[in-house]
């Protein structure tokens, strides 16, 4: 059957575009999206709650075990890339492995509703001491509920970005314009869902119970997977292409083999005619970078069943290699970003949470900063990016790095301002005589909303700005693979955090207790921690700095148009 450009719609016929794609399309996906947020910004932000104070880990372990979730679902979304990618089509694996999530909170459910799967009560007054944690069966079950959900998160998404940038035809200057609109947008339905799910579900979590919450979850996820497979007559869907991964296997082995082949004197001749190249979901065309690559176009003809690989192959494994560099410095740059969310939701644990009559999680005080990120979002697309493109040329109004470059300056930032603020925590504990009494310090937890703010700003720009960067500059067969490589950004960030922790406890351990050990935050060493992290943060950032200036984009997206 013909197929134009790649996409078909439901029934396999070639995509109208008239009829398929586009903000019609995109509809359907946003509402996923806003579901998906609701429940993951409050679960996230909010699981070192239950972790602390249900299943009675200490501050270390509650904090890794919330990190290596993160780490864990964005690594599951390499598979999810990889499956829509090679074999099944991007709506597919949403609809088929979306469902696991839903698994995961009921299981979770199961757990916070039956006391018999938790670890025994503590008595408030040996909080610090003698509280024994989850353990045996009912830890093990903590933990398969959790990477269940982790599992179906990470698949979703892998594939709701690229699937929503599908919906937009990349050869169509209008279109490339309207694929950047969706992406602004689509942090934008992130934020509001984190905005509900802060709000709604983080109350639920904490008047109605834990186990209340997680159903709610888990009913969310099902209602938002219900409306994105409603919208199934809608969509452009593209062809999986094959394994990517394979297909860089062969350019790496056949350019090994032929390491010693000298190029033709014409080195046109080496290369296949554009009408008999073979495509890797699009024609690319061929750049000078990497050269030892090239090889592997070269027919051999001393060796039999040489395998000759074709340009668009070689090209879609040189734009990987390029990105090496850049995936590199924003994992080490999104590090502090990902500790210092769930550590202030501790310090903000230790605290005064009452505004005059009304009682605030620590979660949920990021409603404040996401409210001003939406707000910040709007003006970014309706107003800064038309008068920039004005300007630069540029789809996007500025590059993509650029605009990721501006968020990880206020990464080191935030964590100034942590330091700070728990220098003063402390200060307050120490001439109130609260540091070991477990009771909440006479200091607002409004002052922590300083430290959020800042985060949220990178939030605004970092995020957006690598999702299309990823997205947008692989090759049309391996865009979830590309959104997924992101979102192991996220991942090894996390994870990269929980090993931070882990070091710096052993590091820094006098006697029994290192900088985070143990329960009490009151005497551990938080500040000094914020402190190695803005170290790290302000590293990190002239590391990304250096790389992105060097980085050469595809001709396409989002270099200046001539």
């Amino acid at each position: 059957m013909e197929v134009h450009d790649g996409f078909v719609d439901w029934k396999g016929n070639p995509a109208n575009k008239h009829k398929h794609g586009g903000f019609r399309a995109a509809r359907f996906i946003y509402f996923m999206v806003v579901m998906m947020n609701i429940t993951y910004a409050s679960n996230v932000l909010n699981l070192v709650t239950y972790l602390r104070g249900t299943m009675l880990m200490d501050v270390a372990t509650s904090s890794t075990t919330v990190t290596n979730f993160i780490g864990v679902s964005c690594a599951f979304a390499l598979i999810g890339g990889f499956l829509s990618d090679s074999y099944i089509t991007r709506f597919k694996t949403i609809v088929l492995f979306g469902p696991l999530e839903f698994l995961g909170f009921g299981l979770l459910a199961l757990q916070a509703h039956l006391p018999s799967l938790q670890p025994p009560p503590c008595d408030a007054s040996l909080r610090f001491s003698n509280c024994k944690q989850v353990q045996g069966n009912n830890a093990a079950l903590l933990y398969t509920a959790l990477y269940i959900t982790a599992f179906g998160e990470g698949c979703l998404r892998a594939n709701l970005a690229s699937f929503g940038g599908d919906q937009f035809d990349d050869n169509d200057p209008i279109e490339l314009q309207k694929k950047s609109k969706f992406f602004n947008w689509f942090t934008f339905s992130i934020s509001l869902g984190a905005l509900i799910g802060l709000t709604f579900v983080v109350w639920i979590q904490d008047n109605k119970g834990w186990g209340v919450g997680f159903i709610v979850s888990a009913g969310i996820i099902l209602l938002g997977l219900l409306v994105v497979a409603f919208g199934f007559s809608h969509y452009r869907q593209q062809i999986p292409q094959g394994s990517p991964l394979s297909r860089m296997l062969q350019v790496f082995v056949s350019a090994f083999r032929k390491r010693r082949l000298q190029f033709p004197e014409n080195e046109l001749e080496a290369y296949l005619e554009p009408d008999k190249e073979e495509r890797v979901g699009e024609l690319l065309t061929h750049t000078r970078g990497f050269k030892w690559l090239d090889k592997a176009i070269i027919s051999d003809k001393n060796t039999e069943n040489s395998y000759r690989c074709s340009v668009s192959q070689v090209e879609e494994t040189k734009i990987i290699f390029g990105m090496v560099p850049i995936f590199i410095s924003v994992t080490i740059g999104y590090i502090p970003i990902r500790l210092l969310l769930t550590l202030t939701v501790q310090q903000g644990m230790t605290m005064n949470t009452k505004v005059g009559i009304i009682h605030i999680p620590p979660a949920s005080l990021l409603v404040i900063p996401t409210i001003l990120q939406m707000v910040i979002l709007v003006a970014y697309d309706q107003l800064f990016v038309p008068l920039a493109r004005r300007i630069t040329r540029c789809p996007s109004g500025i590059t993509h790095l650029q605009r990721a470059g501006v968020g990880f300056m206020a990464s080191a930032l935030a964590s100034c301002i942590g330091a700070l603020v728990e220098r003063k925590r402390k200060q307050i504990a120490g001439r109130n005589g609260l540091i070991d009494s477990g009771e909440p310090i006479p200091m607002s937890v409004m002052w922590l909303l300083i430290q959020f703010i800042v985060i949220c700003i990178n939030d605004v720009f970092t995020p957006v700005g690598l999702l299309q960067f990823f997205n947008t500059e692989v090759s049309r067969g391996m865009k979830s693979l590309g959104t997924a490589i992101f979102w192991c950004v996220l991942g090894l960030s996390s994870l990269m955090g929980s090993a931070l922790i882990t070091l710096v406890n052993r590091v820094t351990k006098n006697g029994d207790i290192g900088w985070l050990d143990g329960n009490n935050l009151n005497r551990n060493y938080l500040d000094r921690f914020y402190w190695l992290l803005s170290v790290l943060g302000l590293f990190s950032f002239l590391n990304y700095l250096y790389w992105a200036r060097k980085y050469e984009y595809r001709r396409h997206n989002p270099t200046p148009a001539s």
